[in-house]
């Protein structure tokens, strides 16, 4: 099975209604449409652009009044979904769950309506003590037309354990959103998308937000670039990369994914690392 895939470099600048972000993502999906994207991922914490709209005072909203743009957020995906007849992973929105508790979510929006939900399991500091987020607790995969895929949320790709969970559950893609700040971050995640690719045998499909918000604090420097990454093995680019953005600016980065691809490297490669794992030294995640 072949689809194409796209991952946008998603500009955060300072807004001042949620009709201004609403206008900036139909633009994102209709220019994937024009390229006959069947699967768009947006980053992590792209809606913390909202928090710049402020309060009545012109003061950016603190992360606790996210979760109030939950609703409006959904509507906006699930409809440019069924719309443009693609399936959309919108970046992460900060959510409200039972007991009170504040949650980084990936949300993929499919055609039929239906939305599958996987929350980040590992948070950063700042997720933590700046920001009052509590972690998933779990690892799922999702059915779609184009297969089995999982989304791991930028520092969750960077521990293998969860990632072997989620190949062990049949997932082909990894959907990784991200966002960092710096250098040192943005390499952190992209160097281990490529070694999961390497360690699994799947693809790794990333992007991270680009931009600043002036007004939000922990959101004001941005540092990303999309990439669609693949083994390094022969069928594939020798570098593993299937296309990538340049860094920084605002676009969007297209490329293919051949699922058959991979069963053959997983049967024929030139190094078959899923089939030759050592589950007599470590844990067998299947």
């Amino acid at each position: 099975m072949k689809y194409r895939v796209a991952a946008v470099q998603y500009k955060l600048a300072d807004i001042q209604s949620f009709k201004q972000f609403e206008e900036q993502v139909t633009h994102y999906v209709r220019n994937a449409s024009e390229y006959g994207v069947q699967f768009l991922l947006f980053p992590e914490f792209m809606t913390t652009q909202l928090l710049s709209i402020g309060d009545d005072q012109g003061e950016p909203l603190p992360i606790g009044k996210l979760p109030h743009f939950t609703e409006d957020y959904k509507r906006l995906f699930s409809n440019l979904a069924k719309a443009y007849d693609m399936y959309i992973i919108g970046g992460t929105h900060v959510v409200e769950v039972e007991g009170g508790k504040r949650r980084n979510a990936a949300h993929l929006f499919h055609p039929n309506g239906r939305i599958d939900v996987q929350d980040k399991i590992h948070l950063t500091p700042t997720e933590v003590e700046e920001w009052d987020m509590s972690p998933g607790d779990g690892v799922e995969v999702f059915q779609t037309p184009f297969g089995t895929i999982a989304m791991l949320t930028c520092y969750d790709i960077e521990f293998p354990e969860i990632v072997r969970m989620a190949r062990a559950k049949g997932a082909d893609v990894i959907f990784c959103p991200s966002c960092t700040d710096d250098r040192h971050g943005f390499y952190r995640v992209r160097y281990c998308c490529h070694a999961r690719t390497i360690e699994n045998q799947i693809y790794v499909v990333t992007t991270g937000t680009v931009g600043a918000l002036r007004k939000v604090d922990f959101m004001r420097a941005n540092f990303g670039q999309a990439a669609i990454l693949a083994p390094n093995d022969i069928p594939f680019p020798p570098a593993g990369i299937i296309a990538e953005g340049i860094i920084n600016d605002d676009m969007l980065v297209v490329g293919d994914l051949d699922l058959s691809l991979l069963e053959e490297v997983r049967k024929n490669g030139s190094v078959m690392t899923w089939r030759d794992r050592r589950s007599d030294l470590y844990p067998d995640w299947s």
